[in-house]
């Protein structure tokens, strides 16, 4: 079995550190408006929604759908395996949406609509989040 592909990891201090750190332990967050309880993403300074600057990371259930993916062919640091790129939209809100990496299914194996839920890739102390077939 080859090694995981290396990965550049995303900073863990600034204004999208949290989303970066939170999967620790196994909750998704994201920022939500203390005005008008909308959820943001990407974390911004303000509620798009409301135009609010009061804002805290909030969990989510993890539960998604498959929006859109893409099958990745080409080969990065020796590792030929294809894999899934998706946007996955979270039942809390309509269109709150993230780009990620879909696991824990073969390629062929993935559609739009599939129900998907949260989990992470921990390279301490960034823990990424991806999405696989949910259980359920």
């Amino acid at each position: 079995m080859s090694p995981p592909p290396r990965r550049v990891l995303p900073p863990t201090e600034g204004p999208t550190g949290f989303f970066w750190t939170m999967g620790e332990d196994g909750q998704l967050r994201f920022l939500q408006c203390d005005a008008c309880g909308y959820r943001i993403h990407p974390p911004t300074s303000y509620c798009p929604e409301c135009g609010g600057r009061e804002a805290v990371p909030r969990p989510v259930s993890g539960c998604a759908t498959l929006y859109s993916f893409t099958v990745n062919h080409q080969p990065w640091d020796g590792d030929d395996r294809p894999y899934v790129i998706g946007v996955v939209e979270l039942v809390e809100q309509a269109g709150l949406r993230l780009m990620t990496n879909i696991v824990g299914a073969s390629p062929d194996e993935v559609y739009i609509g599939m129900p998907l839920e949260v989990t992470f890739d921990d390279l301490d102390p960034v823990h990424l989040p991806f999405f696989r077939p949910r259980s359920t």
